[in-house]
């Protein structure tokens, strides 16, 4: 009776009680399978899975820790140089008044520094601000050369104006106010406004090379004509127009009377029909004693 009465109660549960009833009761939890096995390929995963997840996942929080704290470029130069991509040689052409240091101080080269990772167009931008530079060109010679090639400015006359002498180049641009020794071949012009028409000048001294390494200074007077001021200390007064003849004739007066060896202190060539030499004041005195004080006309002589 009594089993009977377990197989009835058994035969009389609904469906509804059946699907109800607490699942896995009396199952041997050895018998149970794991949870984990449930997912599937997580069952398949080699067992160094989790170490090779722990190993990404430090290597991603060093390198945040590396771009946070801003110092991505410096391993990534580090590593590229390493790999042989480091600047090793510097090749420059093109200079002549810049030093090397001057360029290699502008293109910001340190230690560790890789050619890949190198601003060229940075280092380009600085060398062009130069005073020196006309232009410049950056190039990238793989595995570790930086190639720099140089245009520069090319002095053409020293610019005087108070205190302050420039060089500048043939139009009249100042290209630096450092001026040294180096330099003291160049005209010298005295005055506003006498850069923009030192090439004036130049060209016409040019045409007459026995009077122009005597010549130290050009003064650009009222910016009409110039004055010439010779190296020992006789000055020139030329025409507003026609500078080449006056100075044509200079040259022919000096190589027939040695005019510019004489004891004078100024050549006035400002007439076209006469010129007039104004004599040291010792020449003069010493004049007055020889003549009497007398012109050749017999007139009393006054210095003017």
């Amino acid at each position: 009776m009594l089993s009977l009465g377990r197989k009835w109660k058994r035969e009389a549960l609904t469906p509804l009680e059946a699907e109800l009833a607490p699942r896995g009761r009396g199952v041997s939890r050895l018998h149970r399978q794991p949870v984990w096995r449930s997912a599937g390929r997580l069952a398949h995963l080699p067992r160094w899975t989790g170490s090779a997840a722990a190993l990404g996942f430090l290597t991603l929080t060093i390198g945040y820790g590396i771009v946070i704290g801003g110092h991505g470029r410096i391993v990534s130069d580090a590593l590229l140089s390493a790999a042989g991509f480091g600047i090793e040689a510097v090749k420059l052409s093109g200079q002549r008044e810049i030093n090397e240091f001057q360029i290699l101080e502008a293109l910001e080269i340190h230690e560790g520094t890789s050619l890949a990772l190198f601003d060229a167009p940075g280092a380009r931008k600085r060398l062009n601000e130069m005073a020196w530079v006309k232009s410049a060109s950056v190039m990238k010679l793989y595995p570790s050369t930086l190639q720099i090639k140089i245009e520069e400015r090319i002095p053409y006359a020293l610019w005087q104006r108070g205190d302050l002498v420039s060089i500048v180049n043939e139009a009249g641009d100042v290209i630096t106010d450092d001026v040294d020794g180096r330099y003291a071949n160049l005209l010298l012009v005295v005055n506003h406004g006498a850069q923009r028409r030192a090439a004036e000048i130049n060209a016409a001294l040019e045409k007459v090379p026995e009077l122009r390494p005597r010549v130290r200074a050009a003064f650009l007077v009222s910016n009409r004509r110039w004055d010439l001021q010779l190296e020992n200390g006789i000055s020139v007064r030329l025409p507003e127009q026609n500078i080449n003849a006056a100075l044509t004739d200079l040259v022919e007066m000096d190589e027939d009377s040695g005019l510019l060896s004489r004891d004078i202190v100024a050549i006035d060539m400002r007439l076209a029909d006469r010129v007039t030499v104004r004599l040291s004041d010792e020449a003069a005195e010493q004049r007055k004693i020889m003549t009497g004080g007398r012109n050749r006309s017999g007139k009393k002589e006054q210095d003017t």
